[in-house]
């Protein structure tokens, strides 16, 4: 058996105290506690303890600071079981008391993987550039589970989807406006499968795309590639062979035939 003979509060944590006891050999420090746990047993001097009361008391405080770093790592932003579990590891908590610590958090609806996977679509919805396939992957790497994920994404609807990726289309049509028309297609195709928009919401997009060429656009576009190919095929070509490259390069960049004759006419025939 051991005695409390004296609690005091620790100076740089005054939510904390230390607890020093007597186990028939004059006073000693035994062990420091938080205030909840301090409360909970009741713990004052002249209270006498077990040694078994005593181990457990020190693990209860130790679950409880673990307790206390999860909700310091949840008051930045809401965090998924996985991310919990993740950081708890990071700091070397016991497993055993990672579990206990997690079930206190669902029991006192601090953790809830729908609820956090509810949240982190919307975010990304309102402010990130990514589609659904790409959110969904950033879910399953935090630990969320499919159907939660699924579940999460409905928010993000068919309607929702083609409106975002629109605005990305339109911005990347505008990008490259001295590309020629096909290009231009196939570049925002390419985007919003790397942002992570299904099949369905690119061809929808793509469809209300201009499918005409604007000429004089096209045109300028034409003569902007041609140039370039032209400053770096003249040195090391010229006559028919330069035309063959200048013809497979701007073909290659979705130009048509009749542009393609066209700018050979009047830039590299006519000199």
């Amino acid at each position: 058996m051991a005695k409390i003979t004296r609690i005091t509060t620790q100076k740089k944590n005054k939510n904390r105290y230390n607890i020093f006891l007597d186990r028939g050999q004059g006073e000693s420090y035994g062990f420091s506690v938080d205030e909840d746990i301090l409360v909970k047993y009741r713990l004052q001097k002249s209270i006498e303890l077990e040694e078994s009361t005593i181990n457990a008391l020190i693990q209860q405080d130790t679950i409880h600071k673990s307790y206390t770093l999860a909700i310091n790592f949840l008051s930045y932003r809401m965090r998924s079981e996985h991310e919990i579990r993740q950081y708890l590891e990071k700091k070397e908590v016991d497993p055993e008391h990672a579990d206990e610590v997690v079930n206190r958090l669902y029991k006192n609806n601090l953790l809830n993987d729908q609820e956090f996977a509810n949240s982190f679509v919307r975010t990304k919805v309102n402010t990130a550039s990514k589609g659904p396939l790409l959110i969904k992957k950033d879910l399953m790497q935090k630990g969320v589970k499919n159907t939660v994920a699924n579940e999460a994404l409905t928010y993000f609807s068919f309607d929702k989807q083609v409106e975002k990726a629109k605005k990305f289309a339109e911005k990347k049509m505008s990008s490259d406006r001295k590309k020629s028309q096909r290009q231009q297609l196939q570049n925002v195709q390419q985007t919003l499968l790397q942002k992570g928009f299904t099949g369905d919401v690119i061809q929808e997009v793509v469809n209300h795309m201009p499918q005409e060429n604007n000429n004089e656009e096209e045109w300028q576009a034409v003569v902007f590639q041609g140039e370039k190919l032209l400053r770096k095929y003249e040195r090391k070509a010229e006559g028919y062979e330069l035309k063959q490259k200048l013809k497979t390069g701007l073909y290659r960049k979705g130009f048509s035939f009749d542009d393609i004759d066209r700018f050979i006419e009047e830039y590299v025939e006519a000199k």
